[in-house]
């Protein structure tokens, strides 16, 4: 029988990620649709109800490609209940009956290199550890300039006069980085993408509005899974600071932990757990840079942002940082999240200009 490669669906990473797989084992990976209400549907009917909602996205997701003729699934892992997500989401899936080989190849947000290896061998024998390196810096490579046009889009895309300007530039970087596996073209490629960005005219007032994204890592990279809400953001005209990303989460995290730790020392002594220390830390570095407000997003029930979120009320009372707490489900609206974003940035404008009359008084 024909192997075939599925793994769940977050945001554009999928790009980077079939890359990866398709070169380093020579099978084939499915295409799986943009998530939909069918794929959380799916997801909820067969998980428990206490679950976390990615967990049903991801199951959904499964289901999906199951559907779809794939034989092989990969899973990740993290922090939090993430990490049992791979031996929970088999039992569930071989008692619908599927058929298929699960192998988890991440733990706690970073690769485990010879496992990987060893996972990649058995579905590709030629496979030299050279070549799944090469891989893996090219697939990091990719992800970086990813979330380097992300972070630079963020910034604008609310104040672009030519709707869809960025996204048509980062679409087309996208598409020709799939079929590049050069090192130094993909760098090439990204450098062509940033010069093409920085051409967008916009139109972006001294006075903006800037709001700071912190949350849940699942519910801050994929798009459906918060309703589109940088999107909503952006059409209030509102600059945007969203911290997680995969390049985070996979390196830069170990990097400044003790930093954050220790800058936060006054309201939290040990980890949370996942990114509960990490946003404590944010609400301090929004407010240190100037940042109207924040936005709190997390699945509803995620034990690690529930633990973290009264610390961050009390950091966000003491720094005078309006915040506002979005829990997300299978129940969840657009039209109640469209209001309350209304009602925040309503909220926002009007302490910004009392700010800003203030300090033309003095």
């Amino acid at each position: 029988m024909k192997q075939v490669i599925a793994f769940p669906q977050l945001g554009n990473y999928f790009n980077p990620l079939k890359k990866l797989i398709t070169n380093t084992t020579h099978l084939k990976v499915i295409e799986i649709p943009k998530i939909t209400k069918n794929t959380i549907t799916l997801g909820t009917k067969n998980s428990p109800d206490t679950v976390c909602i990615p967990f049903k996205y991801n199951l959904g997701n499964f289901i999906e490609a199951l559907d779809q003729g794939a034989t092989i699934l990969f899973q990740a892992g993290g922090g939090c209940r993430y990490r049992y997500y791979a031996e929970v989401q088999e039992t569930i899936l071989k008692d619908l009956g599927y058929n298929f080989t699960m192998y988890q190849i991440a733990e706690k947000d970073h690769l485990r290199f010879n496992e990987m290896y060893h996972t990649m061998l058995e579905l590709n024998p030629y496979l030299t550890r050279r070549k799944l390196i090469k891989e893996i810096l090219n697939a990091l490579l990719y992800i970086y300039y990813l979330d380097k046009i992300d972070i630079f889009i963020r910034k604008r895309i609310g104040f672009e006069l030519e709707k869809n300007s960025f996204k048509k530039i980062k679409e087309e970087f996208i598409n020709k980085a799939n079929k590049e596996n050069s090192i130094i073209k993909l760098t090439i490629l990204y450098q062509k993408a940033k010069r093409k960005l920085k051409k967008v005219i916009i139109a972006k007032p001294k006075n903006t509005l800037k709001v700071g994204i912190i949350g849940e890592l699942y519910t801050s990279m994929e798009p459906f899974a918060n309703y589109e809400l940088e999107k909503l953001l952006a059409s209030f005209n509102i600059e945007i600071k969203r911290f997680t990303n995969l390049s985070y989460l996979l390196w830069q995290k170990k990097l400044i932990e003790k930093y954050m730790k220790f800058k936060v020392r006054k309201y939290c002594k040990y980890k949370l757990g996942a990114d509960g220390l990490d946003n404590v830390y944010r609400v301090k570095w929004l407010k240190e840079h100037h940042y109207d407000g924040i936005i709190h997003i997390k699945p509803t029930g995620c034990t690690p942002e529930i633990g973290a979120m009264p610390i961050i009320i009390n950091i966000a009372k003491d720094n005078n940082m309006p915040i506002i707490f979005l829990s997300f489900d299978e129940q969840t609206g657009i039209e109640g999240l469209t209001t309350r974003i209304e009602a925040f940035y309503d909220l926002l404008k009007l302490k910004k200009e009392e700010k800003d009359g203030s300090n033309s008084r003095n």
